[in-house]
């Protein structure tokens, strides 16, 4: 059987490992947390996993470059470089449940080789996996064995089974273990990922799951730079992000999903789809120097300089606009309230 490059099988040992030497610390971080209470906003620079806001987060970077934020409920963003050389990050549960439905939206620039994804671990036996939805210049089913497809959450996803003999992982640096991979085809930056739909497929090609371990909507980079920001909610996991939560992308019922349109030497394009809402209104952050220079199908206004907020105008849900870069390319964060 074909299995990951070699470049690919190391970075994921790196990951690993660190996970598995800071499962000590994040049992004591756990037993402190007050669970739902809220906290400001948190930026991270440093490797390390915990709770924030009722949500357990994880954030690893082999060098200097990357930095997450940990906002209200299931937000984080993370911005990256090269200088990071390989990063993951995001927000989830521990453990998992894999019998609820995962939500999410925000958005997610990639230059190079990223990933979207949620991501986990189960034990007994021990097995690193991967749902995909979206990622950039390399495609992290390269060099393994197809085992099928599933349709689920409006696209196909494939289907992949790695293996990792003596590496690092959640158990020790010297584990032999299966990786399972859902690789999405129509690739997006938001919506439901039917989590049992997929673990119901691995185990109809004869895969085996465990006890869930931790459970993340994770951005991870390699050798690349870019920024996100996303929102998750939906899952009821166990003792760090058990319960109801909130819609993403903003409460109030809406939320906002973000895709790349056309792009430009100068300016680039972004298509926004509100749903859950008729009476919504988008607020975008856009990161100086960049400018919005045009919008449409939205009525729009621009409390300052750098924010733009925009309110539907009669032409349905589905709007744009166009951002000229100013030597960056970064996207703006958004977000969604009703009226």
């Amino acid at each position: 059987m074909k299995t990951l490059t070699h470049e690919m099988r190391r970075r994921r040992g790196l990951v690993a490992a660190l996970r598995g030497l800071v499962a000590t610390a994040v049992a004591v971080v756990v037993a402190f947390a007050l669970p739902g209470a809220a906290q400001a906003d948190t930026t991270i620079s440093s490797n390390g996993t915990g709770t924030n806001n009722g949500y357990f987060y994880s954030f690893w970077e082999q060098s200097s470059g990357a930095t997450m934020t940990l906002g209200s409920g299931g937000n984080y963003s993370l911005t990256w470089n090269t200088g990071s050389q390989n990063v993951v990050a995001g927000k989830g549960w521990n453990p998992g449940n894999s019998a609820n439905p995962v939500t999410y939206s925000g958005t997610w620039n990639c230059n190079g080789n990223c990933y979207l994804s949620l991501y986990g671990w189960f034990q007994n036996p021990l097995v690193e996996w991967y749902i995909v939805d979206n990622y950039g210049s390399y495609n992290p089913s390269s060099g393994a064995t197809k085992l099928g497809s599933v349709s689920s959450d409006g696209s196909t996803y494939d289907l992949y089974k790695t293996t990792r003999t003596n590496a690092p992982s959640i158990e020790g640096n010297s584990s032999t273990f299966d990786q399972y991979w859902a690789i999405r085809q129509a690739k997006r930056t938001g919506g439901t990922i039917t989590v049992a739909n997929i673990f119901n497929a691995w185990k109809s090609h004869g895969l085996t799951l465990g006890t869930p371990n931790y459970e993340i909507l994770a951005t991870e980079g390699y050798q690349s730079s870019g920024s996100s920001n996303i929102t998750v909610g939906s899952s009821s996991g166990g003792s760090t992000g058990g319960g109801s939560t909130p819609p993403p992308s903003g409460g109030g019922g809406c939320t906002v999903n973000v895709t790349a349109g056309d792009s430009w030497s100068d300016r680039y394009n972004l298509n926004v789809s509100v749903s859950g809402s008729s009476t919504w209104k988008v607020t975008a952050k856009v990161p100086s120097p960049e400018k919005v220079s045009a919008t449409w199908n939205v009525n729009a206004s621009y409390p300052d300089a750098q924010t733009l907020v925009a309110t539907p105008n009669g032409n349905g849900n589905n709007w744009g606009l166009t951002i000229m870069k100013n030597g960056s390319t970064t996207w703006p964060t958004f977000s969604c309230s009703t009226s």
